[in-house]
This record gives structure tokens, sequence and C-alpha cells, in this order.
């Protein structure tokens, strides 16, 4: 990966003893980033050149190639933090360069810092990428009003209970005890996600009408996934013991990005109400910025829309970068008529 070296910042970070930037601080910089792997690209102000202290350097490196200066009348910090988005490159710098934030969303990712022990740089490291805050909430949140403007309904509510197998199920028997006193045709009650769907669930759903009246979906946070997965025989067996059911219900545990750690969610449904599979599958268009976050959980995404419409298998999601969104938090999202898992 490349590093643009903010030259200026670096130069003025250690002074020599009449007070003026170092052009060592610069050659050292350069130097380590070269052993750890980088690719250094110098960039200094224009006014460098009358304040470091070896003139004759630094006149010698420009005429090299080897320093870059930005052109007279040019902000150097813009020109670097342009470059480095446009390039992909990281940023030596200590400065944190505060009045740039709106424009350039990601400054913290980028930038790599360092210091000085003795006569050797201390290179830091970058901040972790800057998720745009619940994006993939409002992403699925877009989704599922696309699939409304179909006629297709989906299940709204979230809400979090503390997580545990005797709490999840005490709360499926209430909730399907209540709909069978009540005679109500329970609506979607809930999301989400297909991590690997064990072989034994596979085949098991293929036989659910005729095995269990209910599916419960058990929600949870991605981190509590595996947990959730131990409770899920007791589950079935205790709700069909303690209802009386003729059969146990099917349950299955999904990961929902709508959830906070600790928590979990219900979606229970008639097994007849539960579609076979999502009759739309999803595009998703997104910015460069947060392009890779965006298709790391594409699957996630892909369950939740299942679980909220009602649908075993999941969409299609595909996720593509484009140009034309340029900041952080723009996305488009079209349905496309399919539905295959």
């Amino acid at each position: 990966m490349r590093v643009i070296i903010d030259a200026s910042n670096v130069a003025h970070s250690r002074k020599n003893d009449d007070d003026r930037p170092c052009i060592e601080n610069i050659l050292s910089a350069a130097e380590e980033l070269e052993k750890l792997g980088y690719e250094p690209v110098i960039i200094a102000d224009a006014s460098l050149r009358h304040e470091i202290d070896d003139k004759e350097k630094f006149r010698k490196l420009l005429d090299e190639g080897k320093f870059q200066q930005v052109p007279s009348g040019t902000t150097a910090d813009h020109f670097i933090l342009k470059m480095a988005e446009e390039e992909d490159a990281k940023i030596l710098s200590n400065d944190v360069f505060r009045e740039y934030k709106d424009e350039f969303q990601d400054i913290n990712s980028r930038r790599i810092p360092y210091t000085f022990r003795d006569d050797r740089i201390l290179i830091g490291t970058s901040g972790k990428p800057k998720k745009v805050k619940n994006i993939l909430q409002k992403i699925c949140n877009e989704t599922l009003k696309e699939f409304e403007k179909k006629r297709i309904d989906s299940y709204k509510a979230k809400r979090g209970k503390k997580l545990s197998g005797i709490a999840i199920a005490k709360e499926a028997i209430d909730r399907i005890s209540r709909s069978q006193e009540e005679g109500l045709e329970p609506k979607l009650e809930g999301i989400f996600m297909k991590l690997p769907l064990f072989e034994k669930f596979m085949s098991m759903v293929e036989e659910v009408e005729r095995t269990s009246n209910y599916i419960i979906f058990v929600l949870v946070h991605p981190r509590d996934y595996r947990e959730a997965v131990k409770y899920a025989g007791n589950i079935a067996v205790t709700v069909g013991d303690r209802l009386k059911l003729e059969h146990a219900p099917l349950v299955a545990v999904r990961n929902d990005l709508f959830l906070k750690p600790g928590t979990f969610e219900l979606n229970i449904m008639y097994s007849e109400d539960v579609m076979e599979e999502a009759p739309y599958n999803v595009n998703i268009t997104i910015n460069d910025h947060d392009y890779s976050f965006v298709k790391k959980n594409s699957r996630n995404i892909a369950s939740t829309i299942a679980a909220r419409i009602g649908s075993w298998r999941f969409p299609i999601v595909s996720v593509k970068p484009s140009m034309l969104l340029e900041k952080p938090g723009e996305f488009d999202v079209v349905l496309e008529k399919g539905g295959n898992d």
C-alpha cells in the first residue's frame, strides 16, 4: 500500500538547534515505511523549501522526483487528502485534519500517526474504517419499504429481552398461548439470518407442514448466534410439551442486525404462512466507502429480509459500488423478480 508522507508535518515534528524543520525526519520516515513494506510518497507544501534545514538537499530530492511539491497557492492538506482518497492510500501525519472532517469522512482510517524516540521514528497504526451509523439497518428498512410497495407485508416491531434459554421458551409459550386463546392469526413477528443452516434443519423444513403447526425463529445479535443454537433443541421440546402440541415446533436461530448483543426476539409464524422463497431479489448500489462493509454483511441483510417478509429461503442480495454515490451512507435499493436461494 502507498503511504503519503505529510512532509511538512513530519519535518516540523522535530526541529534542529536553529529551530528549523529537519529533512532527516522525512528521510527516516520514508526508510522506515519501506522496511514495513509500504511505498512512501513524499508530498510537501510550497513553503517548506524556504524553511527546511538543508535547502540544497531538499532541492536536489525535488529535482530527482523523490519529493513532490504541491502547486503554489494550493492547500497541502487538501491536496494530500484528495490524493489519498483517489489512490486509496494511507497518510503518515500527526495532523488530524479536523477542518476537513466533513469532506473526508474516512480520515481516521487513512491517517497513520508516528513518534520519534531518540533518533528513530516509530510508525503507529491507523484507526478502523468509520462505518456510517446503522447503515445496515437503513438498507434493510429501505428494502422492506420496497417490498411493501409490491404489497408484501413485513413485520416492523423491534424489541429485545435478555437472552437465555429459559427466557426464550417462556416468551414462545406466552405468545403461542395468547394466539390460541384469542383466536388471532399471528402476523409476522420477527427477522433473520441464515448462517450455516444445519442439514438437519433443512430436512426438517421440507416436512414442516406435516410435523409442526409453528415455526419459531430465535433472533439474536450475530455475536450470540453460537450460544443461542445450543438452546434450540430444548426450546422445541419445552414449548411442545408445555402447550401439549401434537408436534414440537421447529426452532431455528437467525442473526439479527437490529438487536443488541445479549438480547433476543422471536418471529413466530404458522407453518403454512411461511413462503418457500422470497419473491424478489435485492440489488444494492453503494458508495465506495461502504462497499466492503456492506458486501461482507450481504448475507445478514438477506436473512433479515427473508424473516421479515416470512420467507424461509433468502433472496439473493447483490452489492456493487458506484462512483455516482460519493458520500458515505449513500445507497440505492432495487428489487428484481426472482427469489432463488
